[in-house]
């Protein structure tokens, strides 16, 4: 009966049937599953628990799943593609509304018009009639690509705290910005502080100090 149930459906019959890498070969995640119909998220369970992964959660309703995914915070989000698209993208929107994690969305077929809303909703990757080897490798892709994503904007965040700091070293000291870089340098060097915590600590301590120097300038303005 299984068998005669996989095979009706190729994207996950290929994920069952074929063999799985050793589990201590792979890092075991916990995961999320949606989908709009309840058997193939049965599968989708069989495929990820034989990858060595935890099943946190299996979702079909739309308006429970955000909750779900707030509360169990899981490493990974897998968001079948049932009978109906609009389900799929609202699945795949609240999760991602909620989720620290990488939303896959796993296809039967290409469907270039629905991975199209897909990536407009946040979903970070996808997946057509992969088998569970793909599967698996898949999500190290996708996971590994999802933390370069956000060393990235790490990246770019300290970026622009340090030309803020830059900015208030030069106003404060009237001086150029490669000046201003030297000073934040040496007292990084000197200190044996990051860089970028230097720089934190120059934008914290001057917002701190911002209220004291707007506010007699506007009770001059009053009087």
């Amino acid at each position: 009966m299984l068998q005669e149930r996989l095979r009706r459906r190729p994207i996950l019959s290929s994920m069952v049937t074929k063999p799985t890498p050793p589990l201590e070969e792979v890092i075991h995640l916990r995961v999320l599953i949606a989908n709009e119909r309840r058997d193939r998220l049965e599968l989708l369970a069989e495929v990820v628990a034989g990858l060595g992964h935890e099943v946190i959660a299996r979702e079909i309703d739309v308006r429970e799943v955000g909750a779900v995914t707030a509360r169990e915070r899981p490493d990974v989000a897998l968001v079948g593609l049932g009978l109906s698209s609009e389900h799929a993208l609202g699945l795949i929107a609240e999760i991602v509304h909620e989720a620290a994690c990488p939303v896959i969305a796993l296809l039967s077929a290409r469907d270039p018009a629905y991975i199209h809303e897909a990536a407009k909703r946040g979903v970070f990757a996808y997946i057509v009639d992969a088998d569970a080897e793909e599967l698996q490798s898949a999500i190290d892709i996708t996971l590994q690509r999802f933390a370069e994503y956000h060393n990235l904007q790490g990246a770019f965040g300290r970026r622009a705290v340090i030309e803020q700091a830059k900015g208030i070293l030069m106003a404060r000291h009237a001086i150029d910005q490669e000046r201003a870089f030297e000073m934040l340098r040496s007292h990084s060097q000197q200190n044996g502080r990051k860089l970028a915590d230097v720089a934190d600590a120059i934008v914290e301590s001057h917002l701190l100090l911002l209220p004291q120097l707007v506010q007699p300038l506007a009770s001059a303005e009053t009087e």
